[in-house]
């Protein structure tokens, strides 16, 4: 089932996203040569902490995990898409770190992730990450009051296949609210003009995820939590969560930028 927020909701949804920002913010800044990913989950949970909000991560467990997910930030580097779990890694120079993150402030959620390159970058892995992030703001841009889920989900997919780079398939985006994980779900392709309507008072995580090498296949980690490509490729990913209004997309996690709702227009998304 589908819960419609109200404007107050969203508002409130609007205060949690602004933690997720902040933490966001803080993991990018503290993320240099020789620090660890545990240190960066560190920083987090300081964030969270001086907000008084909880972490969606800590002790999730969804039905394809082995164990509860043992920390506040996802932290996958150059292989990994998504679901990387904080360790003593201490980053190097050029890794591709993705930093996914959430908060539950008052009740509600909110979800978001940056991708960016410690140190030197390479020039393909900043044409990938810059690509997901072209990605996620052509998503945020279909999701319209009358359009449908096909429609982001075919918003985001053609950014990333004209760019020639895998789009894993089985994970993508989905519904928040008072639970980080809610229906419906926002796949990464699809055809336009399919799926659920789209309707005042939803509220989606888009996250376009992508494979350097072109190739969709990933499998586990070890940990039981870490998706890696199967080719060995970088991967990045970018994440919002959008509130859809009559007033156009609203976005709940932007990043040190003023409240799209007080704009006439909504931000750009990958800032």
């Amino acid at each position: 089932m589908v819960e419609l927020k109200t404007d107050s909701s969203i508002d409130a949804m609007y205060a949690a996203g602004q933690v997720v920002g902040r933490a966001l913010t803080a993991v990018r800044r503290a993320a240099a040569v020789g620090v660890s990913l545990r240190e960066l989950d560190e920083v987090a949970r300081q964030v969270l902490a001086d907000a008084g909000a909880d972490s969606p991560f800590l002790g999730y467990r969804p039905s394809f995990a082995t164990a509860p997910f043992p920390a506040v930030l996802c932290t996958s580097v150059n292989d990994a898409i998504v679901h990387g779990v904080p360790d003593g890694y201490r980053l190097r120079d050029g890794d591709l770190l993705s930093a996914d993150c959430g908060a539950v402030l008052d009740g509600w959620a909110g979800d978001s992730a940056i991708s960016f390159v410690v140190g030197e970058p390479r020039p393909e892995d900043v044409r990938l990450i810059e690509t997901a992030e072209r990605a996620l703001a052509a998503g945020i841009e279909a999701a319209r009051v009358g359009n449908r889920i096909g429609d982001i989900a075919h918003a985001v997919g053609t950014v990333c296949r004209a760019a020639g780079y895998g789009v894993p398939q089985d994970f993508g985006g989905h519904g928040v609210g008072r639970r980080m994980h809610e229906d419906p779900p926002v796949p990464n392709e699809g055809r336009p003009g399919r799926g659920m309507r789209l309707r005042h008072g939803m509220v989606l995580a888009i996250e376009p995820m992508l494979v350097g090498g072109g190739t969709d296949g990933y499998h586990e980690a070890g940990d039981g939590w870490t998706l890696l490509t199967d080719d060995g490729s970088r991967a990045a990913h970018a994440e919002h969560t959008v509130a859809i209004t009559d007033r156009g997309p609203r976005i709940l996690t932007a990043r040190q930028q003023p409240d799209p709702a007080l704009a006439p227009t909504a931000p750009a998304a990958g800032v």
